[in-house]
């Protein structure tokens, strides 16, 4: 990396201390190390619950929800109260221990897996097991690739397992991965294969996760979304959490509180279950990077119930609250465990005592196009595409950010050709889903399957068009993908597209950083996997 330091949480590289990269990730270096510290000992932990399962022992669910809950607190932004990341080392350390003298034999377990401490040594053992650490380029690049790949995965397993849903394979896989990057008897070509195998279980995590949404709140159907606000007080919900959701608005009904989501919780206004809820009033503001200026203007309380989290002005942080994989010093936190009722009143009568939204913007935008709705219109769309009226699809899904080169998704969208559709998922939609494209003899031009959790359905739909046009290869739709990355999400999503044979993705506006040259040489060469240009220079490669 010549030198560079590599931030795993705002993604970007910078001199120095990647980690306190003023305006950009907002976390002290003391929180950074803390979670390399958790990411070291959940690794240590999964080399033991891997062997207990090669000598036939049950791992329990619980274990299983600490990994992932562990992974989720140190995705991009989710969680910057060092605290709380403590705490979760001290409970991580404390189950390995007791599974270690389940074991039948120890030998052989890496280092990470025998290791224990007291508070006071974290901080020097946490100096030794960051992403520099390992000094091969190569080795380094894929294990950064494979972890960040399991956090994402780790975060659709997490949201399905809200729903009480659980796949013992996915969790052994993510155990067994996780173990896999501190195996240094593993070569490039055996981390390599690792990776593709992540994107395979990726697959298998949205699956999962799609099942549990939709098997509990139905299928998400096209629907408009009012932006504007009413005259009541409100709440305003934000992360993907769709059970936080669900009992923020049982608890709600017949307070006289709004409640409206925001960036990412968006698409929650898309599935039938929430309907019913009268005072469910919209979607207030844009994504995550907006929210300071956003949530001061909301005036209610804000609940964060997954990343992304800005560091919040001290004018609104006493409205903040934060549930689950979530949190930030001096914001308050809500507990509760799977399956049980958290307790949201402390927000409800915080929210009684502000003042309505501001309006920041009125109208409506309409999204709802995952799988099974664009399925139910894919006569329509057929029929478009073989007369011509569709000429291509352009899958824009990933991450939105507050770089100014990120304005470039917005003018790709603005210049599009007319026959050209958009396919979405993710907040990068933020870039472009309030522009009047227009519609293509019904088919609006931006079709939102939903949030980033809700990739699958991109992938679903261009099989489903694969299978619909008789073709052997899904990369001779008339697909070409052009995809904002941020954070570790999107990472299991290129994974997932790559385990699926799709070649030819564009990734921007940069080529993450953690990849080595010789790791990139490697996804250019298997995929075609590229960066991006020029507005016009891309239009011209991708339409002639």
């Amino acid at each position: 990396m010549e030198n560079k330091m590599f931030c795993y949480q705002c993604q970007e590289t910078a001199k120095g201390c990647g980690c306190t990269m003023a305006g950009v990730c907002g976390k002290t270096a003391e929180v950074s190390a803390m979670q390399d510290l958790l990411i070291y000992v959940t690794k240590g932990l999964s080399a033991v619950t891997t062997r207990l399962r090669e000598e036939g022992k049950k791992i329990d669910e619980t274990v299983n929800h600490l990994v992932t809950v562990n992974l989720f607190t140190t995705i991009t932004n989710a969680n910057f109260d060092n605290k709380a990341i403590i705490a979760k080392i001290k409970e991580t350390l404390s189950v390995k221990e007791e599974l270690l003298v389940k074991l039948d034999s120890r030998a052989g377990l890496p280092v990470a897996a025998l290791w224990n401490g007291y508070e006071s040594e974290y901080a020097i053992k946490a100096a030794g097991v960051g992403v520099l650490v390992t000094e091969d380029e190569d080795i380094r690049s894929l294990r950064e690739l494979i972890t960040y790949g399991l956090k994402g995965l780790a975060a659709y397993s997490k949201h399905a397992n809200a729903l009480l849903k659980d796949n013992e394979d996915i969790d052994a896989f993510i155990q067994r991965a996780l173990a896999k990057t501190i195996d240094d008897s593993l070569s490039v070509d055996d981390l390599v294969a690792l990776t593709l195998e992540t994107g395979k279980f990726g697959v298998d995590g949205m699956a999962l996760l799609d099942a549990a949404n939709t098997g509990a709140y139905g299928n998400p159907e096209v629907t408009s979304v009012d932006i504007g606000v009413r005259n009541n007080p409100g709440i305003l919900i934000s992360g993907h959490d769709l059970k936080d959701l669900e009992q923020l608005l049982k608890q709600t009904e017949g307070t006289g509180i709004d409640v409206y989501t925001h960036s990412e919780m968006l698409p929650a206004h898309y599935y039938p279950a929430f309907k019913k809820y009268s005072h469910f009033a919209g979607n207030y503001g844009n994504a995550w990077w907006k929210q300071k200026e956003e949530f001061e203007t909301f005036n209610g309380p804000v609940l964060m119930t997954t990343n992304c989290i800005v560091p919040p002005a001290e004018s609104y942080k006493d409205r903040l609250w934060t549930t689950g994989a979530a949190g930030y010093p001096g914001c308050r936190h809500i507990d509760g465990k799977y399956g049980e009722v958290k307790d949201f009143s402390p927000i409800i009568e915080q929210a009684k005592k502000c003042a309505p939204p501001k309006e920041i913007e009125s109208g409506t935008i309409v999204g709802g196009f995952a799988h099974e709705q664009v399925f139910a219109l894919a006569d329509k769309v057929v029929d478009a595409v073989k007369s011509g009226a569709i000429k291509k699809f352009v899958v824009m899904a990933g991450c939105d950010g507050r770089m100014k080169s990120r304005d470039y998704y917005t003018e790709f969208a603005k210049k599009l050709p007319k026959d050209a559709v958009i396919l979405t998922a993710g907040c990068a939609k933020y870039k472009y889903n309030k522009l009047d494209l227009g519609d293509i003899g019904g088919i609006p031009r931006v079709l939102d399957a939903g949030q980033c959790n809700d990739s699958y359905s991109l992938a679903l739909i261009a099989l489903k068009l694969k299978e619909v046009f008789g073709l052997d290869d899904i990369n001779d739709l008339p697909i070409v993908y052009n995809i904002a990355w941020y954070e570790q999400k999107a990472v299991i999503v290129l994974l997932a597209l790559l385990y699926l044979g799709v070649k030819n993705i564009h990734l921007g506006p940069t080529l993450p950083a953690f990849l080595s040259p010789n790791v990139t040489k490697v996804l250019v060469e298997n995929f075609n996997i590229a960066g991006i240009g020029t507005v016009d220079e891309d239009l011209e490669l991708f339409f002639g």
